[in-house]
């Protein structure tokens, strides 16, 4: 599989200048879809990116929100617009790996309904609470949920989304048991942890810096064997003694299977030249982004490698729901 996605990544490079549909695209403005609502992290990436590529791509690039079913609503879209460049979408890994892998969610597509294009943003796990919850500390969480098995409230942003897993590998690594509540995206899952009707929740470090910062949260714990630099006073879960408990997300572009390489390949080089740009760079590290480009071989390596190991992971979750 990954090898006949680099040689359509390669061919979209190698014939990019010659074809008309490359010279003449774009002619109008271009959808960039979101598979989540308003506000979330991933959201407010493309926000940012878009604004910058539209200026070199010399078109309108207006974000779409088509939240629902922890993404499996927007990724439908995306396969069902007509594949001529017009209409892209953004793509997050693992989650749309493991509605795929679960026979039970029917997806209307596959991994190869998409072709990869190019991934901005590697966001570690986090798990955080707030700010005036009397869960201080991670271990007050172990201690809480062991205490009381099924009565802890730990949110996701959606159904075997990353954070899903990342609350079943607490579970498996802690022998405790929580009462997970999944929500539709990170706006909401601050909205209902703030409220007081979420315990813990389960996300990662770009949805929550600012309201660390702001005081309005508490990060417990970064699900990563190494600290974030966004949040360089909270301790890993590797650090802890929680080595397994490692969760994050990816956040690329991809357009629908049967985009012609010309128009594929002078969309990854439009986006590599926005996400390379000073002012990109400087205001995803303000939210608390990480930027982790991946274009060509590269991201069609990772972006099917990833794949395969999600089918494990959706295996043993559905497993660890039935006990």
């Amino acid at each position: 599989m990954y090898r006949l996605i680099a040689a359509a990544m390669a061919a979209a490079i190698a014939f990019a200048a010659s074809p008309a549909t490359a010279q003449s695209y774009p002619d109008r403005p271009i959808q960039l879809m979101v598979a989540f609502p308003p506000g979330g992290s991933t959201d407010v990436a493309a926000r940012v990116v878009a604004a910058i590529a539209e200026k070199a791509i010399g078109q309108p690039i207006v974000v779409v929100n088509k939240g629902g079913a922890g993404g499996q609503v927007g990724w439908t879209e995306l396969v069902r617009q007509k594949p001529d460049g017009y209409y892209i979408g953004f793509i997050n890994l693992p989650g749309m790996n493991t509605i795929i892998a679960d026979p039970e969610r029917q997806a209307l597509f596959n991994i190869d309904s998409f072709i990869p294009i190019i991934n901005q943003v590697l966001d570690p796990g986090v798990v955080w609470v707030r700010a005036e919850s009397e869960l201080k500390t991670f271990q007050d969480l172990v201690d809480a949920t062991k205490k009381s098995p099924g009565t802890i409230r730990a949110s996701t942003t959606g159904i075997l989304s990353d954070d899903h897993l990342a609350i079943l590998m607490y579970e498996e690594a802690t022998n405790a048991v929580v009462r997970i509540v999944h929500l539709d995206g990170g706006a909401t899952q601050m909205k209902e942890t703030l409220a007081g009707n979420i315990d813990v929740s389960f996300d990662n470090v770009g949805s929550i810096v600012k309201q660390v910062k702001g005081g309005q949260v508490r990060a417990l714990a970064v699900m990563d064997p190494e600290r974030s630099k966004y949040l360089p006073d909270v301790p890993t879960t590797k650090e802890l003694g929680f080595p397994t408990i490692s969760s994050n997300s990816s956040r690329g572009i991809a357009a629908a299977k049967g985009t012609p390489a010309p128009i594929v390949a002078k969309l990854a080089e439009v986006f590599k030249k926005a996400m390379d740009d000073p002012e990109h760079v400087k205001r995803l590290d303000d939210a608390g982004l990480g930027l982790k480009v991946l274009t060509g071989d590269e991201y069609a390596k990772y972006y099917t490698e990833l794949h395969e190991k999600a089918k494990k992971y959706t295996d043993w979750a559905k497993k660890r729901q039935q006990k």
